[in-house]
């Protein structure tokens, strides 16, 4: 971080930007992460030198260099517990964690499950490119089953992670899915991760050039996208299609695709999202598992819950023991109350 700015000014995108050169691949969907995140951040009214920015490895993560704030490039999968000890020493600062597929979901996986259930007050953007680029190109852990890279030659056999299905069931507050090429609808997410109360988790759909160009661009091509994604809005029915002509009810709990336009059939008939309902969310992450029908990918909120923060409950936990046993010097602490005789 070059200065500490916080001289009651407003901020604006080039106070985020630093004397470093950018170092990703030309055509890096990282660049348009960085640029949305840099946009938004003066819009979020926190003094620069409250964000702390703290990533684990891979082309991902070299993005603490990029932004002017202070940061981290801390080891491979950890980011989460540094990013936790950070929150808990100051509980005032804004902690983001920024990790790949690989770097949360397979060398940091057993981080990840237990940072969204803790819960705290910290923003986890992942960038998922479906790939191991930093180190040329292997599978990883959300690359699509029969996936051909140099580490699996005859295709990988394995069946890949859901991100936002596996967050849902670690009990994660905040959920929700972008991509690079979408400016617009990212910087709507990153506001939306940052105004939630608790642990947010961010899937970013990342294009990767060089070892996995193209995985995302049906859900971002105009000649595509309409057909293949869709974006959900709470409160808002479930709509897709090129004349907005399909949408998505539900007959129980079975997501069924019709036509809107076809005899008896309206808006008010399909599906309302509700970012509250966990069993529905459940619906929408498994849309892409999907082998019967070929369901839109979804974009946007999937899910949200209001519960209390972790460094919430450990300052009232301390507080309460103080209370209760006063203050204690730090070697009473260490050496407890019980005393064994060694006879």
């Amino acid at each position: 971080m070059n200065s500490i700015t916080n001289t009651g000014s407003k901020l604006i995108p080039r106070d985020f930007i630093p004397d470093q050169d950018v170092k990703w691949c030309p055509g890096c969907g990282d660049y348009s992460i960085l640029k949305q995140v840099q946009t938004v951040f003066p819009e979020l009214g926190i003094p620069k030198e409250n964000f702390v920015f703290i990533s684990g490895i891979g082309c991902s993560s070299r993005f603490t260099y990029y932004m002017d704030t202070f940061g981290m490039h801390s080891i491979h999968g950890r980011a989460a517990a540094i990013a936790s000890g950070v929150k808990m020493a100051n509980p005032e600062l804004s902690v983001w964690i920024i990790s790949g597929d690989g770097d949360a979901l397979s060398i940091g996986g057993n981080h990840f499950i237990h940072f969204m259930r803790k819960n705290f007050d910290i923003k986890m953007l992942v960038f998922n490119n479906q790939i191991y680029s930093l180190t040329k190109g292997q599978y990883s852990p959300t690359s699509e089953k029969g996936k051909i890279t140099k580490t699996t030659p005859y295709g990988s056999i394995e069946e890949p992670f859901n991100p936002i299905e596996l967050a849902l069931g670690a009990k994660a507050t905040f959920i929700a899915r972008t991509l690079d090429r979408d400016p617009k609808h990212m910087q709507a997410v990153i506001k939306r991760a940052h105004q939630h109360k608790g642990g947010a988790f961010v899937e970013i759909y990342q294009n990767c050039p060089i070892f996995n160009d193209g995985a995302f661009f049906p859900f971002s091509e105009k000649e595509t996208k309409k057909e293949e994604a869709i974006y959900i809005n709470h409160g808002k029915p479930l709509v897709f299609g090129n004349s907005e002509e399909k949408g998505i009810k539900l007959d129980g709990l079975k997501p069924v695709i019709v036509n809107i336009k076809e005899a008896g059939l309206s808006i008010e008939d399909l599906w309302i999202h509700d970012e509250r309902n966990k069993t529905k969310a459940n619906i929408i992450a498994r849309f892409s598992d999907s082998t019967e029908v070929h369901f839109p990918r979804p974009f946007g909120v999937v899910y949200t819950e209001e519960r209390t923060i972790y460094e919430e409950e450990l300052r009232l936990q301390v507080e309460n023991a103080k209370i209760k046993k006063g203050k204690l010097p730090l070697n009473k602490i260490l050496s407890g109350e019980k005393i064994w005789q060694i006879v």
